[in-house]
């Protein structure tokens, strides 16, 4: 494995929610990773930022490891959930609340409510 690889794989593995994203969870540098990182921000969900602009190879680490082209990159107890687009229709379908249950992740149903009525 690479550094990269390992680096990766030991931030996956010892945090339970990890988003791999441009920029901070409190400064996005793209509207994608903006999105992802404002729902769980929203949510009250604890989760670890990866800011992928400021190493190389963990922007292509990321993408080889998931095997997944587009960044952000939602990371649940180790397990690669998806990206933007995935995330969204989780939130919105309440797939994304029943993973956090299962997975025993802390987060506000209330906020969930509030994010699907707002986008029903």
């Amino acid at each position: 494995m690479t550094d990269a690889t390992t680096q990766i794989k030991d931030t996956v593995t010892s945090n339970d929610v990890v988003l791999f994203m441009k920029g901070t969870k409190s400064m996005p540098q793209c509207g994608f990773s903006s999105r992802v990182a404002g729902v769980l921000n929203y949510m009250g969900v604890e989760f670890t930022d990866v800011n992928v602009l400021a190493d190389e190879g963990i922007r292509q680490g990321i993408k080889d490891y998931s095997d997944w082209p587009t960044i952000p990159q939602l990371y649940v107890k180790g397990e690669f959930v998806g990206g933007c687009d995935i995330i969204t229709e989780m939130t919105l379908s309440g797939e994304l609340d029943t993973l956090f249950e299962q997975n025993g992740v802390t987060y506000d149903k209330d906020a969930a409510e509030k994010i699907r009525e707002a986008n029903g």
